[in-house]
């Protein structure tokens, strides 16, 4: 798992490629937002385009990072969701919690909406 960091204006956009299973990648992930939320960005869009498998405890770490920028009162969006990764947010009922987009942009536009 990687996870990379960029700034689209006042967002934060968190790259995720490879399997969310958990283990380091855990703290990674959880890691990269925290750093964003210590710089005072609370709009995070992760992009998990490239994540090719999420297990239970990767879906924990999008929920545990979901409820950090809440509770920072910031906002967390997910785009590029993949048909796979989509499949378990169906089973999860996880789809009700995330707000999702199709593309980076339209997230993006999102935010300013």
């Amino acid at each position: 798992m990687k996870a990379s960091r960029r700034m689209e204006g006042d967002v934060a956009v968190i790259a995720l490629s490879g399997k969310l299973m958990g283990g380091p990648d855990a703290e990674g992930v959880r890691q990269v937002i925290r750093e964003s939320l210590d710089e005072g960005t609370r709009k995070i869009l992760v992009d998990v385009g490239e994540v090719s498998w999420v297990n239970s405890t990767g879906l924990g770490i999008l929920i545990s990072s979901l409820a950090a920028v809440t509770d920072a009162g910031g906002k967390m969006k997910l785009c590029r969701v993949s048909h796979r990764v989509h499949q378990i947010f169906m089973v999860t009922k996880l789809h009700q919690v995330f707000d999702a987009h199709e593309t980076v942009e339209e997230a993006l536009k999102g935010f300013a909406g």
